[in-house]
């Protein structure tokens, strides 16, 4: 074991990541031969197979899931030692990886872009995805800082809000909902509903707002995609429930109508979300420091058309 490098440690992480050699050589720029060649070398050194093959996919053996540990661990701590010699020395630049929730894609690319503006010197990588693939971010400690709805419980982390979150009924313009005032939860099942997929923040936050109402759920539809939604609803196939940040276009032209639904908007926050134990580096500080001050205001002057569209809506109901 005391021969074990670093090299072959990253190799071997690529390897169980990209789910085969010829995945870890393309991640590594490296040829098949080097990788196979690294991860041999590690199994010598260790005396013990570290990978074996269930069908086309490769695994890691109980030992193999040890080094993948110990792999981790290594990239955490020489990171981390890199982000405070950084800082000691005083840099205003270094590489800034950043994981935003699927629906915050609508504004954050914004943010992340007048941030690289005013930080020109910061390397920024950026990784769009659903919650599933946020939480094993977190839980693999290769993001600096996720923007997320809904933090997760099953990692200790910090969690900063930063940004109301508002969720919504919509329905195509013309339907029958779309003129109604205060209408019961259970009546958005009257109608073919679309839902997000198991596991999602809206689908959690959607599963909570009907079992509150004691209204057993079975969506019609579901789509793994906002924007396939929003395509659907305003096709005419179904109604459904998003956060307002997905919707702020269409309800501002009046594409989409926000229903004027009881217990609704939902209001949640967004979220700036890192592991608990992670020291920031200087760049990741700034982003936190930029996000926290001005990442409020930015979306709030970001959704006002679409608030005022629904708020107008509403109005117009009430005075009939």
């Amino acid at each position: 074991m005391r021969h074990i490098t670093r090299r072959q440690l990253r190799v071997f992480a690529a390897v169980v990541t990209e789910q085969g050699f010829s995945g870890a050589a393309r991640a590594l720029h490296l040829s098949q031969p080097a990788v196979s060649l690294q991860v041999k070398q590690l199994e010598t050194s260790c005396g013990l197979p570290l990978l074996e093959r269930s069908g086309r996919r490769i695994r890691p053996t109980e030992a193999g899931r040890e080094i993948l540990r110990a792999a981790l661990a290594v990239e955490r701590e020489l990171k981390s030692t890199e982000d405070a010699i950084a800082a000691l020395k005083g840099l205003r630049g270094g590489q800034l990886t950043v994981a935003v929730i699927s629906t915050a894609q609508y504004f954050a690319p914004r943010l992340l872009s007048e941030f690289c503006r005013r930080h020109a010197d910061v390397k920024l990588r950026l990784d769009v995805c659903n919650r599933e693939a946020m939480v094993r971010h977190l839980d693999l400690d290769d993001i600096d800082i996720a923007v997320m709805g809904r933090p997760p419980d099953e990692i200790e982390t910090r969690a900063e809000p930063f940004a109301p979150n508002p969720h919504v009924a919509v329905a195509p313009p013309d339907h029958r909902f779309a003129r109604r005032r205060r209408l019961p939860v259970k009546s958005l099942l009257d109608e073919p509903f679309i839902a997000r997929e198991p596991g999602s923040g809206t689908r959690i936050l959607t599963d909570a707002l009907f079992a509150r109402h004691h209204v057993p759920f079975s969506p019609t539809l579901v789509m793994s995609s906002n924007e396939t939604i929003k395509q659907a609803v305003m096709a005419g196939m179904a109604i459904s429930l998003l956060s307002l940040h997905t919707l702020a276009r269409e309800v501002a032209t009046g594409a989409l109508a926000v229903l004027d639904v009881e217990d609704l908007p939902i209001v949640r926050r967004w979220y700036l979300v890192h592991r608990a134990d992670k020291r920031l580096s200087p760049a990741a500080h700034a982003f936190r420091e930029f996000m926290l001050g001005e990442a409020g205001a930015f979306v709030d002057a970001l959704m006002a058309p679409a608030v005022s569209a629904a708020k107008l809506v509403h109005r117009q109901l009430a005075s009939r």
